[in-house]
């Protein structure tokens, strides 16, 4: 590695925690400031609000990072370029291509750094984050769907007609056993209650029947057994009823995918939410590099006005690509665009847009 690679290279490293470093700060006195009547309002210790805050500073900072990467990236390129160190480099037959590289070595560390602490560190503190915010900062979580349908094993299909979240208890339960398309046995209780010492369900006036075909269901000779009282195992728990709202912010992204494959199994809705944000795990790295191929093209030429145009510009296509990268984030969630595509259709975008500008570079 060349001098002038390690001086580029330090260059962005050090401009882009500097940066970090300052809106994070910002960002937090902002949040403290807005938060400051709830945390009066618990009486909540000094010790207690630290310790949200550290679980806070890891995850606004993985948010923040392709978005700085690309505002460092502009802010060191056009100060070279107003000090026409980019047009003595490029005088002295270096290639922009050539050029280039520098600026991809900081960008793949960066990218390396923030994929691991996306995928596996941020989402654990991520946690207690979530569950301090679920605890005092948000309402009291009813659940309110009605007529929950889930497979809880091959073949095994269970029905809830409406589950009381405060009290754990479900009502109009029913678990049917089928094979070879035909239902063989019925499960079905008044209501069914969560023993939290047991960790089991308790159904109440149950009713076993085994049935040779479905039309038979109702016949006397089907009844197998019945009772008041019964404890029983099922897949689910009462937490599968709590308020799931981002939670997958506190998966790495083997979780996520055991999640994934849970939630097809059980033929549950919101699967999307969680295939866009592993494919979104993925993608990030290469935003990152996207963002700073742009930066570089953006900021490169000189400017008589000084470096204050190529800022603005950057700040104008990250807010372009934040709200492009928000609008199909979205439709994927609400299953109106394959998380895939979601996922990887700005990198794609603001890639092509990348290589058109590319051609009209200074050489």
């Amino acid at each position: 590695m060349k001098l002038l690679d390690r001086y580029i290279i330090g260059k962005i490293l050090s401009t882009f925690f500097f940066v970090m470093m300052i809106l994070v700060a910002v960002i937090m006195v902002i949040d403290i400031t807005e938060k400051v009547d709830k945390f009066n309002e618990h009486h909540l210790k000094f010790s207690v609000i630290f310790a949200y805050y550290m679980d806070f500073l890891p995850w606004i900072s993985g948010l923040l990072t392709p978005i700085i990467c690309f505002i460092a990236i502009v802010y060191v390129t056009s100060r070279l370029a107003a000090h026409t160190e980019i047009i003595a480099m490029l005088s002295s037959g270096m290639s922009f291509g050539r050029l280039l590289v520098p600026y991809f070595i900081a960008s793949f560390i960066i990218a390396t750094i923030s994929f691991y602490f996306n995928g596996w560190l941020i989402p654990h503190s991520n946690r207690d984050r979530l569950a301090f915010e679920m605890q005092y900062f948000q309402n009291k979580f009813y659940f309110e769907r009605r007529n929950v349908h889930m497979q809880t094993a091959p073949n095994v299909f269970l029905y809830i007609q409406n589950f009381n979240n405060q009290s754990n208890i479900g009502y109009q339960f029913s678990l049917e056993r089928f094979s070879d398309n035909k239902l063989v046995e019925k499960l079905t209780s008044d209501n069914i209650q969560w023993d939290s010492v047991k960790n089991k369900w308790t159904i109440h006036y149950w009713k076993r029947k085994k049935v040779d075909d479905i039309f038979d269901l109702n016949s006397k000779g089907s009844l197998a057994e019945s009772g008041l009282t019964k404890d029983t195992t099922l897949i689910i728990t009462p937490k599968d009823f709590e308020n799931d709202a981002h939670e997958y912010d506190g998966m790495t992204i083997p979780e996520l995918s055991k999640q994934i494959e849970q939630l097809h199994f059980r033929g549950t809705t919101g699967v999307e939410a969680y295939e866009t944000e592993r494919h979104i795990r993925f993608a990030a790295p290469c935003t990152t590099f996207v963002l700073v191929f742009m930066g570089v093209i953006v900021s490169a030429r000189k400017s008589r006005g000084g470096t204050g145009f190529q800022v603005a510009l950057g700040f104008s296509l990250a807010f372009i690509f934040i709200l492009f990268f928000t609008m199909t984030r979205t439709f994927a969630q609400t299953g109106s665009l394959s998380p895939l595509v979601a996922a990887w259709l700005p990198n794609t975008v603001f890639g092509v847009i990348s290589l058109i500008m590319y051609k009209f570079v200074p050489r």
